[in-house]
């Protein structure tokens, strides 16, 4: 009776490799789908510029739709990881306020396809009950309603509805963005920083208009 070698091992499975090919696919697809729009860009495209089959790439994600959410995603979550990185280590609160707002505003500078693949999702998925940016908005809010009542705690910024803070300071944050896509505006996001922080930290009334009205 024949023998039958015991078949040797395989390469080691790479626990990272997935996540990897994952990340390298949603870079691609965030810049076809900005380039080419939702219904123009073809995933055959993105395949053939990976160098993998269809096949493979519906592997990771199942239909289009869940790509292109996916790659919204995955801008969001790179958007609140630069903004995070801005604030580690500081404890001032006002100094994290102005350090959020630059690299907000940086980030959007140096990542145009973002505001581009916002638009599209809004156009091609209104029945969302929620657009992804606003769910990433919502999940990052507590820890700056935390910091305003502290503030205000302090006597540093004076009494009001925490959310009315939020709320002004994320639209504001919010129609920047889009104002700057749409005008192409090219003040630099530190000019325009300082011109938000102003506003929000100072308002624009003078002192003796603030004590008339108080």
């Amino acid at each position: 009776m024949k023998t039958v070698a015991p078949r040797k091992p395989g390469r080691p499975v790479d626990p990272e490799l997935r996540d990897r090919r994952c990340e390298e696919i949603l870079d691609a697809a965030l810049k076809l789908f900005a380039e080419h729009g939702y219904s123009g860009a073809d995933t055959q495209v993105l395949a053939d510029q990976l160098g993998i089959g269809k096949g493979t790439l519906y592997r990771y994600f199942s239909s289009k739709e869940r790509l292109f959410l996916a790659a919204v995603d995955r801008v969001m979550r790179r958007l609140r990881v630069t903004v995070d990185a801005s604030i580690a280590g500081i404890d001032e609160p006002l100094e994290q306020i102005g350090r959020a707002v630059r690299a907000y505003l940086g980030f959007v500078a140096d990542n145009p396809g973002f505001v581009e693949i916002l638009i599209q999702e809004r156009a091609h998925f209104k029945d969302r009950k929620k657009p992804t940016y606003f769910e990433h908005r919502e999940a990052n809010l507590e820890r700056w309603r935390t910091m305003y009542r502290s503030l205000m705690s302090e006597g540093r910024i004076r009494k009001m509805p925490v959310d009315r803070i939020t709320d002004v300071f994320g639209d504001l944050m919010y129609g920047t963005m889009f104002a700057n896509y749409f005008t192409g505006r090219q003040r630099t996001p530190e000019e325009q920083a300082k011109a938000i922080l102003d506003i929000m930290f100072c308002g624009i009334l003078a002192p003796t208009e603030q004590r008339r009205l108080s």
